[in-house]
């Protein structure tokens, strides 16, 4: 947690930028995992925890702006939970810790709402994404789930505070990169053929754990690198494998760290996936070259897709002018997700706000398949925090599917291609600040070269 100061100050700023209205947060609960009392670990919500700071399920909070009171709801634990759970400071202790006096009940929240609809106060909520949450303001305020809109002003004034991280977070988020580097490093270290993917997973969540962290999602794994969000861990690696990794550490005060990495199961890449390797890595370089205030991160996209179209033109699987494959969509055949995202207490940081706020600033996003899963298109502003993750994947369905319909043929030699089906994917990421003339990384680096994998292997 940090300093009472900066809640306040943080609430502060909010209340200026909403103006007037009631703003009202919601606390996650505990959720059973296969019965109530065995739950799932539990992570507040990351606005809550921004704004108040309190890590504890069964809390609610409210910004009365028009009343100028700040509210806290919640229930003192009995006898019951202390026998259970053992003594816990007061809520009224926790609340002044973030500099909250007004504390009530968890059951008058209802009471307090009603009161604002009744005095016409303007009741503020942000998008709900779990069921307790849509389920709860339909108690509170009537509103059933399908009618449930957030405000947009809401939603922009908290992007418009957490987009940009603050001293205290900074050191915060590098603390989790830290973590994270160390994770893959372990990894690079241990991963031999004839293991499962399951050991590797273990071998990282010892590093998490033993630094009094948890992962900052579920951890990526695997031999099967072509499929991008692969969280099945039972394969056998084999000699000739390329294995993708793409996890991060998360600290206790809910701060993300987020890398990949792709490493051989022997301890050299083939001549064939030293190639690919390189053309990933020219891609991550002019990416990472092109941060600064100002880029729009969209063109650093671009660039980045141009050097897979050159590299992939130089191994005869693309053909034409590069800047025309990239515009065209051509390009998402080997790669059809995103350049990169905001990162900080959610390792997509706000993604429940919705990406249109966060990446977009409300602006409609592409429709152009691999161009649509771009997450940020924003020019980048100092305090930013993102990730840079370009990849390379052959993904035998796509392939058969655009070579059937003969998309994008001008571009594509799917001959060539179709040779490529059993190679997998590749991707390499890091984490960056964007500062004041430039970016900097965060976190220890791990090896990014096919020469500098091989040395750790």
């Amino acid at each position: 947690m940090f300093s009472k100061e900066i809640y306040v100050q943080r609430r502060a700023v909010l209340k200026e930028k909403m103006g007037s209205g009631v703003l009202l947060f919601l606390g996650n609960d505990e959720t059973g995992l296969n019965y109530a009392a065995n739950n799932f670990r539990y992570r507040q919500d990351s606005t809550f925890l921004y704004y108040f700071g309190l890590s504890f399920s069964g809390l609610s909070a409210i910004i009365d702006i028009d009343a100028d009171k700040e509210i806290i709801f919640g229930d003192e634990l009995t006898i019951d939970d202390i026998i259970w759970m053992g003594q816990q400071p007061t809520l009224k202790e926790k609340s002044e810790r973030v500099g909250v006096s007004n504390n009530l009940p968890s059951s008058q929240i209802t009471d307090y709402l009603h009161q604002c609809v009744r005095e016409r106060k303007t009741i503020h909520y942000l998008p709900p994404y779990r069921a307790e949450h849509k389920l709860k303001l339909m108690e509170w305020l009537g509103v059933p789930p399908m009618y449930q809109e957030a405000c947009n002003n809401f939603i922009r004034a908290v992007v418009s505070q957490r987009n940009f991280k603050a001293p205290e977070e900074i050191v915060e988020i590098e603390r989790a990169c830290n973590v994270t580097a160390d994770m893959h490093i372990a990894a690079m270290k241990y991963l031999r053929p004839d293991m499962y993917e399951y050991e590797v997973v273990a071998a990282m969540e010892v590093i998490a754990a033993s630094m009094n962290c948890e992962t900052s999602f579920a951890t990526i794994a695997t031999i099967n690198g072509q499929t991008l969000h692969n969280h099945y861990h039972g394969n056998k690696v084999k000699s000739g494998d390329l294995f993708l990794i793409d996890a991060g550490a998360e600290t206790e005060m809910g701060y993300a760290g987020d890398m990949s990495s792709t490493i051989p199961a022997d301890k050299k890449f083939t001549a064939r996936q030293r190639e690919m390797y390189e053309i990933q890595n020219a891609m991550h370089f002019k990416a990472v070259e092109a941060l600064r205030p100002g880029i729009n991160y969209m063109d650093v996209y671009d660039m980045a897709s141009i050097k897979l179209v050159e590299g992939m033109k130089a191994l005869g699987l693309m053909k034409g002018n590069a800047e025309d494959a990239v515009r065209e969509g051509a390009h998402a055949l080997f790669f059809p997700h995103g350049l990169g995202h905001m990162m900080g207490m959610d390792v997509h940081d706000m993604e429940n706000l919705g990406e249109i706020w966060v990446g977009y600033d409300g602006q409609p996003k592409s429709t152009q398949f691999g161009r649509r899963s771009q997450r940020l298109a924003l020019p980048l502003q100092p305090n930013f925090v993102l990730t840079v993750e370009p990849g390379i994947y052959f993904i035998p369905e796509l392939i058969d599917q655009w070579k059937a319909e003969k998309k994008h043929a001008d571009f594509i030699n799917y001959d060539k291609v179709v040779t490529y089906k059993d190679f997998g994917g590749i991707r390499n990421e890091e984490d960056y600040l964007i500062t004041e003339d430039g970016a900097r990384i965060l976190g220890k680096k791990i090896p990014l070269t096919p020469d500098e994998v091989e040395a750790l292997r």
